[in-house]
């Protein structure tokens, strides 16, 4: 009988600490496989792509609207501050920040920046460069910044995608002066 309850102890220890540990990667992975898609297996950060219009053979997020034209950046902190920029836009838009572990640490939308937003992103605790931007601390090196604008039909996802490429996503240091 002793060894019995031995045995269920040491399987409810191993059973918590795989739960815990499943709870703690998931959403990392997750993000990861994410970053890698949104940055081009890896070969871009820092730089907005504009993702085709929304189809139920074009998904390469989960259940993504196809009332909304998607931008993605996924950056990388490590060389030191980046710039975002979201270019202002008719209809509602909303631009948004997310950890690498996938929590969402930032959002702003046409109610609160009718003009558009402009944020510089720093590591939590680092100096923000003297001329930045409304300064946001990332709580992770790398991330996703996603914007997305309403453009529920072909004319208004092609006026979207003319109205991103005034977007900004790169490394402060790499702006034009």
């Amino acid at each position: 009988m002793k060894d019995a309850g031995k045995y269920v102890w040491t399987a409810i220890i191993v059973a918590l600490l795989a739960h815990f540990a499943f709870i703690h990667a998931v959403p990392r992975v997750m993000m990861w496989v994410a970053i890698d898609r949104v940055s081009s297996e890896g070969a871009r950060y820092n730089a907005w792509t504009f993702a085709d219009r929304v189809t139920p053979l074009s998904r390469t997020i989960v259940r993504p609207s196809p009332d909304f034209a998607y931008s993605a950046c996924a950056y990388d902190l490590s060389d030191g501050p980046v710039a975002i920029t979201a270019t202002p836009w008719d209809a509602y838009w909303s631009l948004s920040l997310y950890a690498d572990n996938s929590d969402n640490f930032f959002v702003v939308d046409d109610r609160e920046a009718r003009a558009g937003a402009e944020v510089t992103l720093v590591r939590r605790g680092a100096t923000p460069p003297d001329d930045a931007a409304r300064v946001i601390e990332s709580p992770t090196t790398r991330g996703i910044a996603l914007i997305r604008r309403l453009a529920p039909d072909l004319e208004s996802y092609n006026a979207a995608s003319q109205v991103a490429r005034d977007d900004v996503c790169a490394s402060f240091g790499a702006l034009p002066a």
